[in-house]
């Protein structure tokens, strides 16, 4: 294991953020598999996920089982974990522009074609081939960009370092929720053997979320470029999720070990490592659509009170929570049901219980869509 330390320059004078790098590289190495944790720097599971695999991998280096080259990112935003106020941390959000951490990566199908560039005189019908031109590409485009903010510096340092990898996953949490995943459509059901081995009460798809997600970055250029150059030969679609470990209170190291466990034995079955897989796992939720997420909202302020639990599989029309009101004719005397508006799974909800207008309390997986396209993440 290689182990890089990469300082970055503050946007305040005498500060600056370390970036650690962390690299396993065998000899001719089969693929390239990019792991990062804490882009929304106070969501800590995948970090100790990340520390058990470490581990698992520096343990299968030394007996010579790497069959790809690994490169880890325990906590890729060294920014947000500054992030510290009044005795709490928010890492979610730059504090200089309130720019979400996951939101507005840049879309390099359009970096690599900007000022008019095409490149179907140089394609063919060898798809490694254009592949590889294409990385290369998106290296120039890179190379020749010139950050200057520290979150500018950030993002321009990691995807120097995805750009050519052929799966990229990144790990997150969710406030209080089940594991889940997000992944483009696409990727599906090929890809099921990841959510068995993450046991995903919700594996849900989108090709555009609407809010440039990182994870979105990588499979969205290849699928724009076969569209732009349909008779060009093109490699599958590469893997690209964000794998959500439960909530933010799920740091705990029995249960992040397992789930390290379990992807270093996802990473086996997919030939990365080499040995023999333990036994398979129990099939986990299909496939369903982001679109299908229905977000219940609280209208008024309230404490919520869940009246089922988490994983239950709901009906239309079920009550979902009750909602202590705080102001009104019926203030600390009543209640108001916040109802299922479609049938799937409660995978995730508020850990804070005080809510407001607008405050999402609860998420619900369905099958059937209940939006077009547009905005669908909760931000």
């Amino acid at each position: 294991m290689i182990r890089e330390t990469h300082h970055i320059p503050a946007d305040t004078a005498g500060t600056s953020h370390e970036l650690t790098i962390l690299r396993f590289k065998p000899d001719q190495p089969a693929a390239k598999i990019y792991l990062q944790a804490a882009l929304h720097a106070d969501e800590q599971p995948g970090m100790l996920v990340l520390h058990h695999l470490i581990q698992m991998l520096t343990d299968a280096e030394k007996e010579n089982r790497l069959l790809a080259e690994f490169v880890v990112l325990p906590m890729v935003n060294p920014l947000g974990m500054a992030h510290l106020a009044f005795g709490k941390h928010r890492g979610r959000y730059h504090p200089l522009n309130g720019l979400n951490y996951n939101r507005g990566w840049p879309d390099l199908d359009a970096m690599i074609h900007g000022k008019d560039a095409d490149f179907a005189s140089q394609l063919t019908d060898d798809a490694e081939h254009n592949q590889q031109m294409i990385r290369q590409a998106v290296k120039q485009a890179l190379d020749h960009q010139s950050p200057k903010t520290a979150l500018d510096r950030l993002r321009h340092m990691v995807m120097a370092e995805a750009y050519d990898a052929d799966m990229v996953l990144d790990l997150h949490c969710a406030d209080d929720a089940l594991n889940h995943i997000y992944i483009v459509p696409q990727l599906m059901p090929e890809y099921q053997d990841l959510s068995d081995w993450m046991q995903s009460a919700a594996t849900m798809t989108a090709e555009d979320s609407g809010g440039g997600s990182f994870d979105e970055v990588w499979p969205a250029l290849w699928l724009k470029l076969a569209r732009r150059y349909p008779d060009a030969a093109w490699p599958d679609v590469m893997l690209a999720a964000t794998l959500e470990y439960r909530g933010e209170d799920a740091v705990d190291d029995q249960l992040n070990r397992q789930d390290a466990v379990n992807l270093y034995q996802f990473l086996m079955g997919r030939g990365y490592i080499a040995g023999k897989q333990t036994d398979l796992p129990s099939p986990a939720a299909q496939p369903t659509p982001l679109t299908g997420v229905e977000y219940l909202r609280a209208e008024r302020p309230c404490v919520v009170v869940f009246q089922k639990p988490l994983g239950a599989m709901v009906k239309t029309g079920d009550v979902i929570a009750e909602l202590l009101s705080l102001e009104g004719d019926d203030a600390f005397t009543g209640k108001t049901e916040l109802r299922a508006g479609t049938d799937g799974i409660f995978f995730d909800r508020s850990l804070i219980k005080l809510a407001w207008p607008g405050h999402i309390v609860a998420k619900i997986a369905g099958k059937t869509p209940l939006v077009d396209d547009g905005y669908l993440l909760a931000d």
